[in-house]
């Protein structure tokens, strides 16, 4: 199962994803020099109950909302951030709308940095929060207040996702494999590697598989999975 993260830059995405899986998703030098994530990263999330959960985090730039698009497309979950210091801006409100063009099925809402402000606060941009997502397939998602800088409600954040992921229906391991390729690059001594997010399906080392558009066949070496 697919979880992915939505929300405007500078919310705490990666941050957030940091603090729940021990994983700093941000790995290009660009990406630890201006602060912000431009690439899609990868990290496992393990939930008790319901085992191990692929987490996809996004950019969040208007300028990335094309490599946000590519990351969105076939999550089974949403993880919408919204800072509360903040609340909803720009980019919120866009990642919303692709999570509807995607039909995303459902998720969580985290509030986070609500360590920053006053409870008054917290509430109002709760109460905003509550109306932004209306109409949208986090209409009646929990929302989480967190912060990932002293842990508070990263426990609570946990188990909403997890309750989240129970109501999914399972995945048909008999379906046809799709995948669609995010990357691709050639490691020596190992070959063409290609990565991405599966749509559907299963496989298996030594698998034939077709490339489209091309057509061609290729052959599975070896298969990867949450890293």
């Amino acid at each position: 199962m697919i979880l992915g993260t939505a929300g405007h830059i500078d919310h705490g995405k990666t941050t957030l994803v940091r603090a729940l899986t021990g994983v700093d998703t941000d790995r290009l030098p660009e990406e630890k020099k201006r602060g912000i994530t431009i690439e899609l990263g990868f990290a496992p999330l393990e939930l008790p109950g319901v085992g191990t959960l692929g987490v996809v985090d996004v950019p969040g730039h208007e300028a990335f909302v094309r490599t946000m698009l590519a990351g969105a497309t076939g999550v089974d979950l949403a993880l919408l951030v919204i800072a509360a210091d903040e609340g909803v801006m720009p980019q919120t409100r866009e990642h919303l709308a692709i999570l509807s063009l995607l039909a995303v099925r459902g998720g969580v809402v985290a509030l986070t940095k609500c360590d920053l402000v006053e409870d008054e606060w917290l509430a109002l941009v709760t109460d905003d929060v509550r109306t932004a997502v209306e109409g949208s397939p986090l209409a009646d998602a929990p929302i989480v207040p967190v912060s990932a800088t002293t842990g508070a409600g990263l426990d609570a954040l946990r188990d909403a996702i997890a309750a989240a992921a129970r109501q999914m229906p399972a995945r048909d391991p008999d379906d046809l494999f799709r995948m669609p390729i995010d990357r691709s690059f050639s490691v020596k001594g190992t070959g063409t590697v290609v990565t991405g997010t599966v749509w559907s399906g299963s496989l298996a080392s030594d698998a034939t598989v077709r490339i489209l558009p091309s057509g061609r066949v290729a052959r599975v070496r070896g298969v990867q999975s949450h890293g």
